[in-house]
């Protein structure tokens, strides 16, 4: 009996403590994506589903390829990339700047706070007749835009990131005599970063979003400006391979930015 005992203490214990942690499966999001394309082909050939109201990816597939072979596709295509790439840099530099001053200085913080929570529910878009007007037709209105609807989102997650890194560890920094720009380089912004980075994907989808926007009102290139053509023509298989291509460059956008945490925020 005593020699159970002892066998049933040293039993091993599986281990319990290794939190929420989900793993990524590039296996499962691509049979997700399979079986979600296989049921629309399905759908559209076997209930013989009218073109005009729901294309079929076969469809849409030649109608890309068409496309993308005209090379009309690819030059709206980097239109649009080149508004975003300006408008995001623009608004993501001057959204980091405040956000990290908000989060570092009184003033700063009690100012920045008041008017980001005042401007940000505001549509961005619906300031673009108001753009037009400073800036005109041209292309620095549409930066401008997607510029502000970038800053917003930066600013509260660069402050948000801030208010996250553990006082902690400043209050050692500052024990050991580092000076405050030492201190913001070496312990705020790493611990902010993760914080940064989640900024940054919220803010490219809305940079996303705004030069379709942008381009729908008041462009006469770019893919916004293609995809409504395409739906005013009727051509529903070549507005859906606009809709595929803004969905490429939304997940290109969302693998570089897995790449830069990969890379600088691996620590976590």
């Amino acid at each position: 009996m005593a020699d159970g005992n002892a066998r049933n203490r040293l039993a091993p214990v599986p281990f319990r403590g290794a939190g929420f942690a989900p793993g990524e499966s590039r296996l499962g999001g691509a049979a997700a994506l399979v079986a979600l394309v296989a049921i629309w082909q399905a759908v559209s050939s076997l209930l013989g589903v009218s073109p005009l109201f729901l294309p079929s990816p076969m469809a849409i597939t030649r109608a890309l390829w068409r496309l993308i072979a005209e090379g009309d596709l690819l030059s709206q295509v980097g239109i649009s990339a080149l508004r975003i790439a300006a408008g995001w840099s623009l608004g993501a530099i001057v959204g980091l700047v405040v956000g990290l001053a908000m989060g570092l200085f009184t003033f700063a913080r009690a100012a920045g706070f008041a008017i980001v929570s005042a401007l940000f529910p505001i549509p961005k878009i619906a300031l673009l007749p108001l753009m037009i007007l400073w800036f005109g037709i041209g292309e620095p209105s549409k930066i401008a835009t997607i510029a502000l609807g970038v800053f917003f989102p930066t600013a509260i997650s660069a402050a948000s990131g801030v208010d996250s890194v553990p006082r902690n560890l400043i209050r050692m920094a500052q024990s050991f005599g580092l000076p405050f720009a030492d201190i913001v380089r070496k312990v705020v912004l790493p611990g902010a970063f993760p914080s940064i980075l989640a900024g940054f994907r919220i803010s490219t989808s809305i940079a996303l979003l705004l030069v379709v926007s942008a381009e729908m009102v008041g462009a006469e290139k770019g893919i916004g400006a293609f995809v409504l053509q395409a739906g005013n023509l009727m051509q529903t298989d070549q507005l859906l391979a606009g809709v595929v291509v803004l969905s490429l460059m939304g997940l290109a956008v969302a693998r570089a930015i897995a790449a830069l945490e990969r890379r600088f925020a691996s620590w976590r």
